[in-house]
């Protein structure tokens, strides 16, 4: 099923700024709002669906990253999308600032009324990855070990007796207007619910150790440096025992190349061949990302003539067809000649043959550079 377009849900053109966003946004949710529509599971995936629009493009480097490869950006697990086991609830408390004054008094936000215990979501974890480009344009499944924060064995909780489970308390206050009432997170138990019963030995405050895991990730072929691979429940668990875990978000780092250059999705290769070579022809096997082919070299090859090998470079992530590889030919002028050599060139010299005759069709440096690009 196609997902639909971001700009189309919130109504927004692509070009609109962060505060049209906002209030497309708040608009959307006050209209699918789960306390004005009850019981109606489309306008409940409707909400979900807006708060996903939302998060994405009101955040520069996701937006960027969305307009550029659309849904596919977020896919195979990349970091930055929307957490896609968040509730109703984790809406609330995400965005619940932008609904206003619409609806009831969730922690102050302007949600819904709740009186459920809160689910606590363990912290995020953020590591480095670094793959070469041969990893990159394969795809490569990795082994990583993370040290992250558990509970300890033996640790038991039981219910806060400020907030009596809740995770809320409510606060009057009189004011000039009249008697106010807020609900906040309970100080007590920071809004979970529950307080630590029995800690173990070892266990920090929340009853939690830090314990080293192996954890299998499965990169995409395509990635770029930079890009957050999410791998959902792997970060550090949250206390309690109705918590849901954290994630860990891999960051890719691209290793410099000792032969080829990538440039997005095509790869650059400089290829130096003898002036011989040049001028007799002859043919190369070139090393690729994924294996070897073997290219012809025409006599009277001009130094800077580019080879242009189709579906070669890194593999496409949206859909698009895949990146080239683009072999520059250089020929070299040996430094260094033997007597025998400077008395044969000197009588080249004024040989017609050697007198340089460029034809229309060969291009010029800049042509070429734009029929790259083009």
């Amino acid at each position: 099923m196609t997902k639909k377009d971001y700009y189309e849900i919130l109504e927004v053109s692509r070009t609109a700024t962060k505060t049209e966003i906002k209030k497309a946004y708040r608009k959307k949710a006050i209209q699918y709002h789960p306390d004005k529509n009850p019981g109606d599971k489309e306008a409940e995936e409707m909400f979900k669906l807006a708060a996903e629009a939302y998060e994405v493009l009101s955040d520069d480097d996701k937006r960027a990253r969305y307009d550029r490869y659309g849904h596919a950006a977020f896919e195979h697990g990349n970091g930055g999308g929307f957490s896609g086991n968040m509730d109703i609830e984790d809406i609330f408390r995400h965005f619940g600032d932008i609904f206003g004054g619409h609806f009831g008094g969730f922690g102050g936000f302007g949600g819904r009324q709740s009186h459920n215990q809160v689910r606590v979501k363990g912290s995020t974890m953020r590591i480095k990855l670094k793959l070469n480009l041969e990893e990159i344009a394969q795809g490569v499944k990795k082994k990583i070990k993370v040290k992250r924060k558990v509970k300890a064995p033996g640790v038991t909780y039981k219910t806060c007796h400020t907030c009596h489970g809740r995770g809320q308390v409510a606060q009057v206050r009189n004011t000039f207007l009249g008697r106010m009432q807020t609900v906040t997170n309970c100080p007590t138990c920071s809004g979970t619910g529950e307080i630590i019963d029995h800690r173990p030995a070892g266990a920090d405050a929340h009853g939690m150790i830090v314990k080293e895991e192996t954890i299998d990730i499965d990169i995409p072929a395509g990635v770029t440096d930079g890009v957050q691979l999410k791998v959902a429940g792997k970060g550090n668990e949250a206390p309690g025992n109705n918590g849901i875990n954290g994630d860990l978000l891999v960051i890719i780092q691209e290793k410099e190349h000792d032969a080829f250059q990538r440039e997005g999705k095509n790869i650059h290769y400089q290829l130096y061949i003898s002036f011989p070579e040049a001028a007799l022809g002859t043919e190369k096997e070139i090393k690729t990302l994924n294996g070897k082919v073997r290219i012809k070299i025409e006599e009277g090859t001009q130094s800077g003539k580019i080879f242009r090998l189709r579906g070669k470079g890194i593999p496409s992530l949206d859909g698009y067809p895949d990146g080239d590889m683009l072999i520059h030919v250089n020929v070299w002028t040996p430094t260094k000649l033997s007597e025998e050599q400077k008395d044969f060139l000197n009588k080249m010299r004024d040989d017609d043959n050697f007198h340089p005759r460029p034809k229309k069709e060969d291009k010029n440096f800049f042509e070429k550079i734009r029929d790259l690009f083009s």
